[in-house]
């Protein structure tokens, strides 16, 4: 790859220790190829179900992801590298089809990345880690080069 090959790294995140690693190679990657990084956190089944049915407010939701996206901005500013980020629903209990893999590769197309780094969590089934399974369908499926990390 070329320095114009990559304009924009793509890191799905979920909060995790894993999330937080992912995020560092991702800024690293685009800091190399002078492009940008877009952290995209995924929400998990729990919290999906809860904003669908009202029990969580979608403002409460984006307050509770604002301290891990503020660290992405501060690294990736720090770095000089570009950065932006948007929450993602990772499941959904209308489309059986939308799972944390499909909504990484659907966003990777949306915003037209170039490069994903995915979190490559051990599978511990502690709330909260929606991307333990996703890595494997995103290194299966993506169009894009991946580092699975």
């Amino acid at each position: 790859m070329t320095a114009h090959d990559i304009d924009l790294v793509l890191a799905p995140v979920d909060g995790s220790e894993a999330s937080h690693e992912a995020v560092e190679y991702a800024i690293a990657i685009a800091g190399e190829y002078d492009a940008r990084v877009h952290a995209l956190y995924v929400l998990d089944e729990d919290v999906v179900r809860s904003l669908e049915s009202g029990e969580l407010d979608e403002a409460d939701v984006a307050d509770d992801t604002q301290s891990f996206t503020d660290s992405v901005a501060r690294r990736a500013e720090a770095a000089g590298v570009a950065h932006s980020n948007s929450i993602a629903y990772g499941f959904s209990t209308k489309v059986k089809t939308v799972h944390p893999g499909s909504v990484v590769l659907d966003t990777a197309e949306e915003i037209a990345a170039d490069f994903i780094v995915v979190p490559r969590e051990p599978i511990t089934g502690e709330p909260g880690a929606v991307l333990e399974k996703a890595a494997e369908y995103v290194l299966l499926y993506a169009s894009q080069p991946v580092l699975s990390v």
